[in-house]
């Protein structure tokens, strides 16, 4: 295992998500994902309060307690946590009761509550889950200015979040789901308020969605924000399963991935397979590989509901792919570009 910096961190350049614990994964199958993420290297883990996912109110927190009541049988300065806190309510009225801002009480209340399920007293990276404002996420592809709304500066999230920095509760502050815009705000505040930086930003990014490209990897080059990317399989498209017609999280919550039933996925998804076929490795492996290739991306966020799906998750990571190879994903890339943003 491999390690990259971020922020002052050390961190895997594969992060273990969570955000089937609690919902596709008991508590013992969480237990034995985090026991074999740690002996394999992991030393990152990924979770938030509103999950497991899909989000529902019986199981908000689920994940984070989970992960907690492992966290206290572990060396805590062994491992970077990072949680996040939910943004405007999506439709998740029981988080907090809804419907939710970025301000000062929500950030507070969260942050108290993550940590507390954690059993710990600092996350090393907190992150907002989504912005505050309007814009295009989650399978959105273009901003609606129609859709404007009433939300919290930027600078006065960035406030809040510094005193937590300040108090030790938190270590770094990343974002997630953020726009270019978005991203250059924040940093503007830190720069003309003395706050602290953001450190990374948790974007979608896989073969079939390479959005994050054509803006922010600019941006995370040269101010030198890591990306962790997040459905680095395409909610398990790109591990071919679902053209074996095996099932998986889009088969049994068909609501969640909206943004992946789109034209050329499928044929997209078919050509990486070949591609991996010919490489004598299996389509995660290409796929996790192709992700951890790019310069711009700190940590690749692994999720699995099977010990032998994470074995196979975590192999990637002796997986280099050569020139040719990056060639021909480039190329697929081309025919089919971002067929699921």
């Amino acid at each position: 295992m491999k390690y990259r910096k971020l922020g002052t961190m050390e961190v895997s350049e594969l992060c273990l998500g969570t955000m089937t614990f609690g919902e596709q994964n008991s508590i013992g199958e969480a237990h034995a994902q985090l026991d074999f993420a740690a002996q394999s290297g992991i030393n990152f883990i990924d979770t938030a309060e509103m999950y497991p996912v899909p989000g529902r109110a019986e199981t908000q927190g689920r994940t984070e307690e989970y992960i907690g009541k492992w966290l206290e049988c572990q060396r805590r300065e062994d491992f970077y946590l990072a949680s996040k806190v939910a943004g405007p309510s999506r439709g998740f009225g029981w988080i907090r009761g809804g419907p939710l801002a970025v301000d000062r009480k929500n950030i507070s209340d969260a942050l108290d509550a993550s940590l507390k399920r954690l059993r710990t007293d600092h996350i090393d990276l907190y992150q907002i889950h989504w912005p505050d404002r309007n814009v295009p996420i989650f399978g959105q592809s273009f901003y609606d200015s129609s859709r404007e709304k009433e939300s919290v500066p930027v600078e006065e999230q960035l406030l809040v979040l510094g005193e937590f920095v300040k108090a030790g509760k938190i270590r770094h502050i990343g974002l997630s789901n953020e726009t270019p815009w978005g991203v250059m705000k924040f940093l503007e505040a830190a720069k003309s308020l003395d706050l602290p930086v953001v450190v990374s930003i948790q974007n979608a990014y896989n073969p079939l969605n390479r959005v994050f490209e054509y803006g922010l990897s600019e941006i995370c080059h040269r101010e030198n924000i890591g990306l962790l990317a997040y459905s680095p399989l395409g909610f398990g498209i790109l591990s071919g399963k679902y053209l074996r017609g095996e099932e998986g999280r889009l088969s049994l919550f068909p609501q969640f991935g909206q943004r992946y039933h789109k034209v050329n996925v499928k044929e997209a998804a078919e050509a990486y397979c070949e591609v991996a076929k010919k490489q004598g490795i299996t389509p995660a492996q290409l796929s996790l590989a192709f992700v951890r290739s790019r310069p711009f991306v700190a940590a690749t966020i692994i999720g699995a509901t099977t010990l032998s799906q994470l074995e196979e998750n975590i192999g990637s990571a002796g997986v280099v792919l050569d020139e040719s190879t990056l060639k021909e994903i480039d190329l697929i890339h081309s025919r089919y570009p971002n067929p699921a943003p």
